[in-house]
């Protein structure tokens, strides 16, 4: 069975005592009322870490992850932050790939494929970003479905098969984030079904069938119901809804 997974990305926002408060809330609140088989993962800023890592430290089913990390074990890399960094306040998860990054930073496939191999390496579970823009959108799905295959392809196809098993895959339609349009919950399936058939084509049914695939469009407790009850979709990667710990644990509960 596949892990279900609801993990919330800050992004810029909080404070550090803003950011105890609601670490402190969602943790609370999922002791009471989050199902026992999801894990709920917070993506803090990075000055963040430590004190909600001590946070969730004794919690069963809340851990905490690092928003990026550099390819580089150490050295001369102001600003950036390492896997041994991470590791050391507690974080077992790391998002790598988000559409931000891509966009704003160039991250290309190649140097995600590089800091997927830091990250594993330091024995953290990566949750690997795909998505489309607006104009290979509009180009058709197949066309939508051949590019977000083939970033998984360039980033993620030299891994084994024993590395790919309980791999985090998460799917963002940039497209419909920040646009006026939507994506449904048809459309966020159709597309979890491809990647999954792309990754069992590598390293069979068997293989993908164990990876979890997230939902990283617009989720919200008005439609996460609908969007998890996709056959392929495995949990959400929550971007504004997470910030308000009420909104982030009725989507936990969605399932």
């Amino acid at each position: 069975m596949r892990n279900k997974i609801v993990a919330g990305n800050w992004k810029m926002n909080k404070t550090l005592e803003e950011g105890k408060i609601l670490a402190s809330e969602v943790v609370n609140m999922a002791a009471d009322e989050a199902p026992s088989d999801v894990t709920v993962i917070m993506g803090t800023p990075a000055i963040h870490m430590d004190a909600v890592g001590k946070l969730v430290k004794d919690a069963a089913n809340v851990a905490i992850a690092a928003q990026d990390c550099s390819a580089h074990e150490a050295g001369a890399y102001t600003g950036e932050i390492s896997v041994s960094q991470i590791k050391s306040v507690g974080a077992k998860y790391v998002i790598l790939g988000h559409s931000e990054r891509r966009e704003y930073h160039n991250e290309s496939n190649e140097l995600l494929a590089a800091k997927v191999d830091t990250a594993l390496a330091a024995d953290l579970k990566p949750i690997f970003c795909c998505g489309e823009a607006l104009e290979t959108r509009e180009q058709g799905d197949d066309v939508a479905y051949k590019f977000v295959c083939d970033q998984l392809t360039a980033s993620l196809f030299h891994l084994s098969a024993e590395v790919m098993t309980n791999f985090i895959i998460a799917y963002e339609p940039i497209w419909a984030i920040g646009t006026g349009k939507t994506a449904s919950a048809e459309q966020a399936q159709l597309m979890h079904a491809e990647i999954r058939k792309h990754i069992a084509a590598k390293y069979g049914q068997e293989v993908a069938d164990s990876v979890s695939i997230l939902y990283g469009g617009s989720c919200k407790p008005s439609n996460a119901n609908e969007i998890f009850a996709g056959a392929d979709v495995d949990g959400g990667l929550i971007g504004g809804a997470s910030l308000a710990s009420r909104d982030f644990i009725d989507i936990v509960k969605s399932f």
